[in-house]
């Protein structure tokens, strides 16, 4: 694979505050890379300065060979964009919002046959206001895909979208990696990225902090292994709390939780079944990406609020 998106050294600044803070990475051909970090991280004033709407303060950014803001109007018939926040006239009807958005283009994409692949070809009469939530945002797909580009910027794209939803365009943006485009994905979602990925890159405070695929990152921490069941029969907490392998025990109802090291599973599991008690629906949660986020940037969780000084714009 090819690097097609090569950044080095971005920085922006906000008046005093910066908001981008030296990031690099690459994106290959082919692939959906993510970027990923929580609320006012620095996400979408990086991926604002690779379509060229932001202009760095310092750092380079190529994008198909071009500069995105010296070659701006070239690299716009290249790169489709759905940003994180945007509204169409509550009136315009689907139809009419892809006729608009194909005359930007030099090849437009077949417009019908976008709004059937996108499961929105019954919808082509109806108004924007109209819509549900998963429709605009099937819409904002089609619009950032109605120019055949060549890589599709998607911004928080399920942000707001009950999980049905959000599942149903996950399922959208593997199909639009299948038709040959590369995807940069920005998101907070923790569970979209590992969904969806190749790798990601993510970002604290404007920083790059890991660069690398969900599951590598996951491998790295080292984070206790949560086990759940409902014993056969009661017992006495003494016989898992006196293991080595084993820092806690909880009970929600008839389920115990108990938490500890990697050979935890092993050590639990047996002291059971030598009291002939059976772990019954017994499940294991490993080491997540949410996991490597929260080692690698401290308590806060990716979807925490930030203060208004920090929020990208």
């Amino acid at each position: 694979m090819s690097a097609i998106i090569d950044v080095r050294n971005l920085h922006k600044n906000y008046g005093g505050t910066v908001a981008v803070d030296d990031v690099s990475f690459t994106v290959q051909r082919g692939e959906i890379f993510g970027i990923l970090g929580r609320n006012g991280a620095g996400k979408t004033t990086t991926v604002e300065c690779v379509e060229g709407l932001r202009k760095p303060d310092r750092g380079t950014i190529t994008v198909l060979g071009l500069d995105p803001q010296r070659d701006h109007a070239e690299l716009t018939q290249r790169v489709g964009v759905q940003l994180q926040e945007s509204r169409l006239p509550d009136q315009l009807r689907v139809a009419e919002a892809l006729e608009l958005y194909s005359s930007f283009y030099r090849s437009p994409a077949d417009s019908r046959a976008l709004l059937d692949q996108l499961g929105l070809a019954d919808k082509a009469r109806t108004a924007f206001a109209k819509l549900s939530g998963g429709q605009k945002q099937r819409l904002s797909i089609a619009l950032a895909l109605v120019g055949n580009p060549e890589v599709a910027v998607l911004d928080e794209l399920t942000t707001g979208l009950d999980p049905q939803a959000r599942r149903d365009t996950w399922d959208l943006i593997e199909g639009i990696r299948q038709r040959g485009v590369t995807i940069v994905l920005v998101t907070h979602f923790m569970e979209e990225a590992e969904r969806l990925c190749d790798r990601v890159a993510l970002i604290d405070a404007g920083r790059v902090v890991a660069l690398d695929t969900p599951a590598t990152l996951a491998d790295e921490v080292q984070a206790e292994q949560r086990i759940q069941f409902r014993p056969s029969v009661p017992f006495d907490d003494w016989l898992l709390t006196q293991l080595p392998d084993v820092t806690s025990i909880m009970h929600r109802g008839d389920v115990v939780v108990v938490t500890g090291n990697a050979n935890a599973l092993n050590a639990v599991t047996s002291a059971l079944a030598r009291n002939q008690i059976v772990a019954q629906h017994l499940r294991v949660d490993q080491a997540s990406l949410e996991d490597a986020f929260l080692a690698l940037t401290g308590s806060r969780s990716a979807g925490e609020p930030v203060p208004e000084a920090t929020e990208e714009v």
